[in-house]
């Protein structure tokens, strides 16, 4: 005896595709957002503290 849900396709899978993506998106966002943050406190605490000398020195290479 067949049911009468036999005939149709297998559920799709692009929704649950899009939301992994969204939710990778959303954690790579974050992880950079956290990672200024982390830079701008270090360069505000070097700052409250007195210092003058706390911008890192950029070396250029050619």
């Amino acid at each position: 005896m067949m049911s009468p849900n036999d005939n149709q396709a297998p559920p799709s899978r692009t929704g649950a595709i899009m939301a992994l993506l969204v939710v990778v998106a959303l954690l790579v966002a974050g992880l950079a957002l956290q990672r200024q943050m982390r830079a701008d406190s270090r360069m505000e605490d070097c700052l409250m503290s007195g210092r003058k000398n706390c911008a890192p020195i950029e070396i250029i290479t050619k």
